[in-house]
């Protein structure tokens, strides 16, 4: 059962579950959330469409009928759970995993998603009970149902005047091709615009800078204006700078505030992960936007996101939240909201590059992963090497720690799917930054035995 996970269900199909496990998530998922139909998406991945028919099967084996809409982005099955009132839908993905992985990912209402400690975890339970699964009096029916044409024009709602943009755009072979034409354009240069669940060019995760390099290239090539890159199921997007420099998608949170503040008029409370810049917050306050810092996760985000009824908010992975999207992420709707940004300051004469430039205030280390066993004792010592020495700022203790201090932060905090404790760290200066890492290098190695990964 290695693949249940906080936020879903993901790992090696036929390793780390296989198509039964499908068929019992099928089949528990209509108790666990009170639904009696179901909405069923799947990425282009090769293992998706087993996944797909014993998933299904599952479903109504439990009597519960299935709306199923093929192939779909992630987002598009939140746009179809919440805009037509499901309790319950499953996308059949993996992410931005390699092409051997695969997964599901559960909401009920509203599109709230559905993690280990809100329902997973005793669908989780029941499996490794061996529950039994008898098929009920009346089977569930499968009916087709097609929403791409509510969501693409949901979508261009939002599409801005970019015709004075020169835009290079990298879809991963993944499930944005699915719209990316028709909402961008054929004008765009566009990289691995087919959809192949192999991925033949690059594994679909823009988080790794080998698989931005294409982009970075084609930008400098084509003297593009901005790079546009999507994960394989399109719930994350990141972008390359005019210069093709990869831009670090927790300063992306910021720029959105062009659009709900200069342009929309929208105050309230903006979201943010915990790793993010502490620049995301200094540039959003004279603007009259508070910030609100959380756990990592869409399962912990969205729900946050919707609590608080902020307007918009991020992560550190690319994955952004809006209110107007039933306070769910898409990578599509993201991306056309950065678009009219970048198209309105390059009419003011200001370059992407340049507005970032405005925000970055800092020198970041980036994730740093160590493998390390004892991962709660190697945090405390950490926080309790600094915060005894120094006068922090403040200090949060959910997910890891982090600590605030006047010209520096860090937040460490145990990886939710992989043995790894994860450290970020940024300062004022690169001296700074590297003192701090260094010390940190050395508590974990030391006394913990801490490997950098």
């Amino acid at each position: 059962m290695g693949a249940f996970h906080a936020y879903d269900i993901r790992g090696i199909y036929n390793v780390d579950f296989d198509k039964t496990t499908a068929f019992k998530v099928g089949y528990f998922i209509p108790e666990l959330l009170g639904a009696d139909k179901v909405l069923v998406g799947r990425d282009c991945r090769v293992s998706s469409h087993e996944i797909h028919d014993s998933l299904i099967d599952g479903i109504t084996s439990a009597g519960a009928d299935v709306y199923d809409i093929g192939l779909s982005t992630t987002p598009m099955v939140y746009f179809g759970t919440a805009n037509y009132g499901f309790k319950a839908s499953v996308q059949i993905t993996a992410s931005h995993n390699p092409r051997e992985y695969n997964g599901m990912k559960v909401s009920r209402e509203n599109a709230l998603p559905v993690g280990l400690a809100t329902g997973l975890g005793q669908i989780k339970q029941w499996i490794e009970e061996d529950r039994p699964t008898p098929a009920a009096e009346k089977k569930g029916a499968v009916h087709t149902m097609d929403i791409k044409d509510d969501y693409l024009k949901f979508l261009l709602k939002y599409k801005g005047d970019f015709s004075g943009l020169n835009i290079a755009m990298d879809l991963s072979n993944g499930m944005a091709c699915l719209f990316a034409k028709e909402i961008f354009g054929e004008e765009v240069s566009y990289l691995f615009d087919e959809l192949d669940g192999t991925f033949p060019n690059h594994e679909p995760n823009p988080l790794i800078h080998d698989n931005v390099v294409a982009l970075e290239e084609l930008v400098k090539e084509n003297g593009s204006d901005v790079g546009v890159i999507f994960d394989g199921d399109a719930d994350r997007v990141m972008f390359v700078d005019n210069n093709g420099k990869f831009i670090a998608p927790d300063l992306v949170i910021a720029l959105l505030g062009h659009y709900f503040v200069d342009e929309r008029g929208e105050k309230g409370i903006v979201l943010q992960d915990i790793r993010s810049s502490k620049a995301v917050g200094e540039y959003l306050a004279p603007m009259g936007m508070s910030v609100h810092t959380w756990k990592v996760g869409r399962a912990n985000a969205a729900l946050k996101l919707r609590e608080i009824d902020g307007v918009w908010g991020g992560e550190l992975a690319g994955h952004y939240y809006f209110r107007d999207f039933f306070y769910s992420d898409s990578g599509l709707l993201a991306s056309l909201l950065v678009l009219r940004v970048v198209a309105s300051m390059k009419k003011k004469g200001i370059t992407l590059s340049e507005a970032i430039a405005a925000i970055e205030k800092y020198k970041n280390s980036g994730e740093i992963n160590y493998r390390i066993e004892d991962k709660q004792g190697a945090m405390d010592a950490v926080r309790e090497y600094f915060v005894s020495r120094e006068n922090p700022t403040s200090v949060m203790d959910f997910d890891g720690y982090r600590v605030d201090f006047p010209d520096w932060w860090f937040n460490i905090r145990p990886s939710n799917t992989e043995p790894y404790l994860r450290f970020i760290c940024e300062a004022k200066s690169d001296e700074l930054l590297q003192e701090k890492i260094s010390t940190v290098d050395s508590i974990l190695s030391e006394k913990f035995g801490g490997v950098r990964s």
